[in-house]
């Protein structure tokens, strides 16, 4: 059963009796650990619960801003996401995963937002201002990129939702959403829902650090995650790498655990706390080496990605059924999709052959 039979849409109008959950990811590159613990856990709670209509966006238009010149990336990395989500346990009968290019009431509802935001709102943005910087775009800022949190308004309000699982980072975001829906709202009429964040209760959740200590969060174009698709060997790699303190020279030595990634890491998937807590009075004391710690650390991650590795691998053997499930569920996004999109006309008086 696709998503879409439990949504009614009765004369253009889209009713539904329970919340709508929106999300998804941009497909630059296969998901790490930062979108599991700061998103697709939420995901999966939400689905089983019951209690949403739950609509997954695999955002390929957003990933051209900034791989305008390498569409073949973002092309291989839209299959790859999708395996991603089977593997966590993301469901299409209970989700509706779609792909945004494939889908065009988005654009048309992001050219009509933009007539309700200023150039300058978009440039104070806090998370693009980063990226923009990480990126080096500098003055040369593709105009696309500079609009994207426009076009994730449209991607947001096409279902209506009232929910959207979002990192901390992605806060500035969902906020711009929140001021153009108010904005349309007040000019054309009581429309569009104005959707409320979702994110994750613990601080390394919410922004999970990068391997190198080095990056704020865990991300694809620094490469510096540890991924859902990793073998036992390259996550032991990872681990191996990963930044401890760089005053523990020796094994004897006391060592500090703030701002140490192998315990960040412990502390955001570890189960077993007071054998954690022990780890910590010993290695801040002295006399317990990082490589031990590590050991301890892949020992933890691979029991958890194990059963998301074989998930993987199984869904991995037939392509044409993971395409399919794309095709079904882009299919159904549509048509909640254009039942938003006639509403919007009608509120704008453009609907001119009713």
């Amino acid at each position: 059963m696709l998503l879409l039979e439990l949504l009614l849409v009765k004369e253009g109008v889209i009713i539904t009796t329970r919340k709508v959950l929106l999300t998804g990811d941009r497909p630059s590159g296969q998901l790490h650990l930062g979108h599991y613990v700061g998103s697709l856990k939420n995901r999966l709670q939400l689905q089983d619960s019951g209690d949403y209509d739950c609509f997954v966006l695999i955002a390929d238009v957003q990933a051209l801003t900034d791989n305008f010149d390498n569409p073949q990336k973002v092309r291989d990395n839209v299959y790859e996401v999708a395996l991603d989500y089977l593997a966590v346990g993301l469901d299409p009968t209970r989700t509706t995963i779609c792909i945004q290019s494939l889908m065009p009431a988005l654009p048309e509802l992001t050219v009509y937002y933009l007539n309700l935001v200023t150039v300058a709102r978009l440039q104070r943005n806090p998370t693009t201002k980063t990226e923009i910087a990480q990126k080096g775009f500098k003055a040369s800022i593709p105009a696309g990129f500079l609009c994207y949190p426009v076009s994730q308004a449209a991607d947001i309000t096409f279902c209506k939702a009232h929910v959207v699982p979002v990192g901390e980072d992605q806060l500035p975001h969902l906020e711009q959403t929140r001021e153009i829906v108010r904005s349309f709202n007040s000019i054309y009429g009581e429309v569009l829902v104005e959707p409320e964040a979702l994110i994750p209760s613990s601080a390394g959740s919410r922004r999970l650090p990068g391997i190198t200590g080095t990056d704020s969060k865990m991300s694809k174009s620094l490469g510096n995650g540890i991924y859902l698709a990793d073998d036992k060997d390259t996550l032991w790699e990872r681990i191996r790498q990963m930044y401890t303190d760089p005053g523990h020279l020796r094994v004897e030595d006391p060592g500090q655990i703030e701002g140490n990634v192998v315990f960040t890491y412990l502390d955001v998937f570890g189960t077993d706390t007071a054998y954690i807590a022990q780890l910590k009075e010993h290695y801040q004391r002295g006399g317990l080496g990082d490589m031990k710690v590590k050991k301890y650390l892949f020992e933890v991650l691979d029991a958890e990605l194990a059963p998301i590795r074989e998930r993987r691998l199984e869904h991995a053997k037939d392509p044409g059924a993971v395409l399919e499930m794309l095709r079904e569920g882009t299919k159904a996004a549509n048509e909640v999709a254009n039942a938003t999109l006639r509403e919007v006309r009608a509120a704008m008086k453009i609907d001119y052959f009713g």
